[in-house]
């Protein structure tokens, strides 16, 4: 079994090693705050769901919505989605995502909020 080990500064004081799930959550945490296209050289990375949050909340959104975590989940060979669940929220979308990683099929349940006031997705 393999470790994966990475570092961020989002958050952290003085410890900027992140390892195996931290490392994901933080890689998918970027993935959803860039919009897709911002990143030079990569104009598939990035998300599209920031352009759905003003739309009507109805069944064919959320649809999109899944689509669209799905299609980022997809980019990173670490990870597997078992479970999407969204929330229309009064100021943006809730996320519930339950991963699981292909190395150890070890799950955990995530809860990701895109906030329209902030344009932020952070993990609660």
């Amino acid at each position: 079994m393999s470790t994966y080990i990475g570092f961020s500064t989002i958050g952290q004081n003085k410890k900027f090693t992140l390892t195996d799930f931290a490392l994901i959550k933080r890689d998918l945490a970027n993935a959803f705050n860039i919009r897709q296209g911002e990143l030079p050289g990569r104009p598939s990375y990035g998300s599209r769901i920031w352009g759905m949050l003003f739309e009507n909340q109805v069944q064919d959104t959320q649809q999109l919505v899944q689509a669209e975590i799905q299609r980022i989940a997809a980019q990173d060979p670490r990870i597997a989605i078992t479970q999407i669940n969204v929330y229309p929220q009064d100021n943006g979308l809730l996320v519930e995502v339950e991963l699981e990683t292909r190395q150890n099929a070890s799950a955990e349940q995530l809860a990701i909020f895109f906030d329209q006031t902030t344009q932020q997705a952070t993990l609660v």
